[in-house]
């Protein structure tokens, strides 16, 4: 009897390792072509697929959308196929026009425009854009050699310096952190509010074009904002009502505030850079018995406990800020993606008494850091 069960013990096994090979000889051909998703997302988006789509008010057919965008209907067909298939767009085939395939915007496909507040497209191109996508190609010579950042190996200089010498790709890097700030800030707005009670002023560390600082003080409109930057960032930040301009170091001062923001910004940095960057934060809040500062930015293995880490979204989540982790080795000098326990080391060494972690619906979680 008991030959028996280890007879189909191992049958079951044997199985089981033939299915997983299998789907391995599938699985591979997502990663072998994964660089085809990134190049259709960024030409979907410099056609203007999902505008056309949208402006048109109603399911449109394919010799609709070729016209509107003015190109080739066979060649565009292959592109609005693939993106059904990646679920951006809808298709569906109408009785009312003899079977002619209509098209129709998913959620996911929403987040292909330029415009509005949800849209990521200047995220997509961003990272589609040549400059950013150069340094990948010196990822392997990075952890052979422990060689020079990939970005300066592309282009013989870090990526901050080439942007202050670059205006287009400043402006790329803006409105993508513009673009990710429409998404995160509601998050932050909706899910942390009781963090800005009581709260007078706000600094933000890095706040790029003020679209982060804007939001914030339009939410809490008793919120004095300082949008904190570098001098070739602000100098072409547009006015937005509750929010003062001012250029200067965060690695030499920070303007004094009852809290300071700081979102996406310390992942850029080690953790000798990120601890100084902390110190000049800690300083500069006032009163030191309210003040705090509040980090947004990724935690791995935070959302829930990785322990509780079984849904399909947590599964995404962890994914995505692993990919930020890949971005950041490649694309800045020393910066990561950081764990809990990351984190406390930061803050413990740069003299914070303590900290919370609040999970938001976004990659990122909120991190509140107490004088």
């Amino acid at each position: 009897m008991m030959a028996e069960i280890e007879k189909k013990r191992e049958t079951t096994i044997g199985e089981n390792d033939c299915d997983e090979e299998q789907r391995a000889k599938i699985d591979v051909w997502r990663y072998i072509f994964g660089f085809t998703e990134m190049a259709v997302l960024k030409c979907a988006i410099e056609l203007g697929v999902a505008e056309a789509m949208e402006a048109h008010g109603r399911p449109i057919s394919l010799c609709e959308l070729s016209t509107a965008l003015n190109c080739s209907s066979s060649y565009l067909y292959r592109i609005i196929r693939f993106l059904v298939h990646l679920k951006f767009f809808k298709e569906k085939c109408s009785s009312a026009t003899n079977g002619t395939k209509l098209y129709t915007l998913n959620p996911l496909g929403r987040l292909l425009m330029k415009q509005g507040e949800h849209g990521m497209a200047a995220l997509v191109l961003l990272e589609t854009s040549p400059f950013m996508l150069a340094p990948w190609h010196a990822l392997s010579d990075r952890i052979r050699h422990n060689d020079r950042p990939g970005f300066e190996a592309a282009h013989g200089e870090d990526i901050w310096g080439f942007a202050a010498e670059n205006p287009n790709h400043s402006k790329l890097i803006n409105e993508a952190m513009a673009c990710d700030a429409r998404i995160v800030v509601p998050a932050v707005i909706n899910g942390c509010a009781d963090v800005f009670d009581g709260v007078e002023s706000v600094v933000d560390v890095g706040g790029g074009d003020g679209t982060t600082l804007g939001m914030l003080v339009k939410a809490f409109p008793w919120i004095k904002g300082i949008n904190f930057d570098l001098p070739h960032v602000v100098s072409v930040a547009q006015e937005r009502n509750g929010v003062q301009h001012l250029e200067g170091d965060m690695f030499k001062a920070v303007p004094q505030a009852d809290a300071v923001f700081l979102m996406w910004i310390l992942h850029d940095w080690c953790d000798e850079e990120c601890i100084e960057i902390l110190k000049k934060c800690r300083e500069a809040i006032i009163p030191q018995e309210k003040g705090k500062v509040i980090i947004v930015d990724a935690v791995i293995g935070d959302d829930h406990g990785e322990e509780k880490e079984h849904s399909e979204e947590d599964h995404k989540l962890r994914g995505a800020k692993l990919m930020l982790d890949m971005a950041m080795m490649i694309h800045t000098n020393t910066g990561k993606e950081r764990t809990r326990e990351e984190w406390q080391y930061v803050l413990d060494s740069a003299g914070f008494s303590r900290f919370i972690v609040r999970p938001i619906r976004a990659v990122q979680s909120v991190i509140v850091a107490y004088y």
